[in-house]
Parts: C-alpha cells; sequence; structure tokens
C-alpha cells in the first residue's frame, strides 16, 4: 500500500522533526508534547507510529501465512524482531557521552542508572504482544481484547489504592508522579531505571509498565484496519467506499476520545484510554485521508520524500538519534558543537524560535540525502 508507506515516512519525519530542535528552550507550541493533561499534534507522533504497526502486522502476517510459513515460524520471526527492536532501545539509552564534564562517569550515569523502557521497547513488546495474540486467538477475541484493555486499565488507574513510603494511601489519582502507573514505575523499575526520576512521590516512565496495556489497544486499532482493508480488496470494494468507512469509523472514535475526557482526560503519558481513541481516530482519518489522495485521486508527486523515509524508518529513528547524540557530545569552546552552531549561526540570522526550527528541517534536509541515496541504492534496511 503506497498509502501507507506514505503515512508511515510523514509519522517518522514528524518524529524526528519534533526530537531534533536547535534548543530545547525554543520550540513553537505545536512542536512540543503537552505538559500533562490536553494534546498537541506532538502528542498523536508516537500512537500514530504503534496504530501503523498494527497495520502492518495484519499484512505482513497475511503475506507469511500465503507463503506456507506455520505459525511457529512467524512467532520464532517475530520474537526476533522484537528482540533486536528492544536491544536497539537500550543501545540508543547507553550511547552518550558527557566529554565536556571532567567527572563524567559512564559506568554510574548511564549504564548502572540506564533507562530500561523506552519507544523503541514499547514498539517491540506492543508488536510481539499483538502478532502472538491475532495469531492463537479467534478474531473476534482479538478486536474485543482492545476496549477490555482499555476497561482494565481505567478500573486498575482508578479504583485501585497504593501507598507511598510514608504510608499515605491514595486511589483514584490521575497526577504527575502520583498516579498508580508511577506507582508500578517506582516500584518495580526504580528511580535509576526510569525517563522521569525528579516527580514525587513516585518517579515514573511515560512508556511504562502498565500504561503498555492501553499501548497494545492503540496497536490492535491498526490490525483491524488491516483487516478491513485486506477484505475490501478481496472483495474488490472501490477506494471511496474504504474512504467512507475509514472516515466513518475515524470520527466515532476521535469523537468517543472527547467524550471520555471529563472522566479519563486525554494524556499522551498515561496513555489515557480517551487518548487511544483520539489518537486511533486521527490516524485513520490520516490513513483516509492519504488512500484519497494518493490511490483514488492518484496525486502522488509530493510524497516521494516521504516514501523514502517511510521505506527505512527504523534506520532513519536510529540514524537521527545517534547523529543528534554526536553534535551534543563533540565538545566545542566549552560547549557541545551542537549549540555552538546553533548560538553562533543559527540563531543569529534567524532568531530563538525560527532559527531552532530551521535546525530541525536542516536535519531532516541532510537525512532525506543520505536516505534518497540508500532508497536509490536499493539499500533497505529492517529489523
Amino acid at each position: 500500500m503506497l498509502s501507507l508507506d506514505v503515512f508511515r515516512g510523514l509519522t517518522i519525519t514528524a518524529m524526528i522533526l519534533v526530537n531534533n530542535p536547535g534548543s530545547w528552550s525554543y520550540v513553537y507550541a505545536p512542536l512540543s508534547h503537552a505538559q500533562w493533561h490536553g494534546w498537541t499534534p506532538t502528542d498523536l507522533i508516537f500512537p500514530f507510529f504503534i496504530f501503523i504497526v498494527g497495520v502492518s502486522i495484519s499484512l505482513s502476517v497475511t503475506v507469511m501465512q500465503a507463503k506456507g510459513l506455520s505459525q511457529s515460524a512467524i512467532v520464532h520471526s517475530s520474537a526476533i524482531r522484537a528482540a533486536k527492536l528492544f536491544a536497539l532501545g537500550l543501545f540508543l539509552a547507553l550511547f552518550y557521552f558527557n566529554f565536556i564534564a571532567d567527572n563524567y562517569d559512564w559506568l554510574e550515569q548511564r549504564l548502572y542508572s540506564i533507562r530500561l523502557l523506552g519507544v523503541l521497547q514499547r514498539i517491540a513488546v506492543v508488536y510481539l504482544f499483538c502478532v502472538l495474540s491475532y495469531l492463537y486467538l479467534p478474531k473476534k477475541y482479538f478486536y474485543a481484547m482492545g476496549p477490555l484493555l482499555l476497561v482494565l486499565y481505567a478500573v486498575l488507574m482508578l479504583c485501585v489504592p497504593y501507598n507511598d513510603t510514608q504510608g499515605n494511601v491514595y486511589q483514584g489519582l490521575l497526577i504527575k508522579g502520583n498516579n498508580l502507573a508511577a506507582w508500578v514505575d517506582h516500584l518495580l523499575l526504580t528511580t535509576n531505571h526510569v525517563y522521569d526520576s525528579s516527580t514525587h512521590p513516585f518517579s515514573f516512565d511515560p512508556e511504562g509498565l502498565l500504561s503498555t496495556l492501553p499501548a497494545v489497544a492503540s496497536c490492535i486499532s491498526g490490525v483491524a484496519v488491516g483487516d478491513y482493508l485486506q477484505r475490501a480488496t478481496q472483495n474488490r470494494t472501490p477506494l471511496l467506499p474504504q474512504v467512507k468507512m475509514l472516515l466513518f469509523w475515524g470520527l466515532v472514535l476521535t469523537s468517543a476520545g472527547w467524550l471520555l475526557d471529563p472522566v479519563f482526560p486525554i494524556n499522551k503519558q498515561l496513555w489515557s484510554p480517551s487518548f487511544v481513541f483520539l489518537s486511533s481516530g486521527i490516524a485513520i482519518l490520516s490513513l483516509a485521508l492519504c488512500i484519497y489522495v494518493i490511490d483514488h485521486r492518484g496525486i502522488k508527486g509530493w510524497s516521494a520524500p516521504f516514501i523514502v523515509f517511510g521505506a527505512n524508518s527504523i534506520a532513519f529513528y536510529l540514524f537521527a538519534c545517534i547523529a543528534e547524540r554526536i553534535l551534543i557530545m563533540v565538545p566545542v569552546q566549552g560547549i557541545s558543537l551542537k549549540a555552538f552552531l546553533f548560538s553562533h549561526v543559527y540563531q543569529p540570522l534567524l532568531g530563538n524560535y525560527n532559527g531552532s526550527l530551521a535546525w530541525s528541517l536542516s536535519f531532516l534536509i541532510v537525512s532525506y540525502v543520505i536516505f534518497h541515496y540508500m532508497y536509490k541504492k536499493r539499500i533497505i534496511w529492517k529489523v
């Protein structure tokens, strides 16, 4: 599906754009995450990627089954892929050294306090769980698992009591650093191995343990859409009715997210049920728009850069993370190379916010040159 490839490319491009500003002090509001409750366009990027993983599961499993692969062979292949993704996430967590600080201890400050979970780790866990469930559960039970996980997560978050070290008992709180998901991360992952160790009374990880349950539901929504598109293709359903059906379900889910917001606020860091409905709905609407423009209307010229990035999405993500770390690690006149270039080139020429955005765009342009060459040479790096 060309439209799915373009949608993947758009998503990974947006992810790299928001992850690589010239300075985190100067980022336009739509390119920043919501502080806690609420959402911005940036908050939709990761769930879009999880949704696309779901669509890809539907398509790839069907292809593997058509080739005659057994379920055990598919599980083996999927487990290896998930293990590689998880390992790459750990590698990124370790790939940093502060050459500017004289007393920096990599073992103590990086290895011994490694962040155990993260973006690639969550993708790995969600991907493998969904593949196993998709293979071994009847379809109706697999689809039902999505809303059941959301209900389970909501009941746990709102009804299960928990306590801090002082003996204070809490229940149903959805405060940053004080909610059941944070308590689980604080207890099992410990303060040294989570993204945010400074929140009180509990440190937490936005890609933590308990919030992975609703992330699975996000992936299941993608699988359901992938299955629908395959059935529509097999039944020779014209593209326009497919687009209309996707628009309908996209609007239903988006509306459900808004309606649930007063009960369980839209929150990306908690991956709240309302956030799952909202992000999955907008993802379906976005995919429907891509199908309409690219596959139905045949307007494809604009999509070339996103096909290039989408074809090598994991490689692009890794490249961006590694390149960004290198620019931060290399010292120049007592500051990082990135800070030096931003403060001496981009900031004087374009100002604070425009200079920061220009840095991100420059990074994308350089990346496109590299990945366009790889695409032309048919160098596609798959995990």
